[in-house]
């Protein structure tokens, strides 16, 4: 008989992500995406499902402490970039268009991750800049 506890924790990861990701309350954090996780991972795959979709949410769900975030938000505003239009949903866990310009963060800034920023459509984005995939929405 053929074990597929691997290849169903695989793929409920890979459903609870997106989900997790939701997530955007930065004060939250890890504990409101581990939750939501959970959640999901409890509805789609039972107890098993509960734990690996936790794992998955709070590592999602914690992309910025309180006081990054605090600190992204100030350097950005001294920076006054100019906000990009896209027609695209921008949503957490979803790349950005090759067209809209990225910023890096400067590690005088003190994240713990390479991050690099824009604005789109009025609002403050933290992106992961190897993938260009929508991190955080900073509010």
């Amino acid at each position: 008989m053929r074990n597929y506890f691997p290849i169903s924790a695989a793929i409920l990861t890979l459903l609870a992500l997106p989900l997790a990701a939701c997530q955007s309350n930065t004060e939250a954090g890890a504990a409101t995406g581990a939750a939501g996780g959970a959640l999901t991972g409890a509805v789609i795959g039972g107890p098993v499902g509960a734990v690996v979709g936790g794992v998955a949410g709070a590592a999602v769900g914690g992309a910025l402490t309180a006081e990054e975030s605090s600190r992204v938000r100030t350097y950005v505003v001294a920076q006054r970039r100019p906000t990009m239009r896209v027609a695209e949903e921008v949503a957490i866990g979803q790349p950005l268009p090759p067209r809209v310009r990225l910023y890096p963060v400067p590690q005088s800034v003190g994240l713990r991750n390479p991050y690099s920023y824009t604005i789109v459509n009025d609002q403050t984005v933290l992106v992961d800049p190897q993938t260009r995939t929508v991190v955080q929405v900073i509010e």
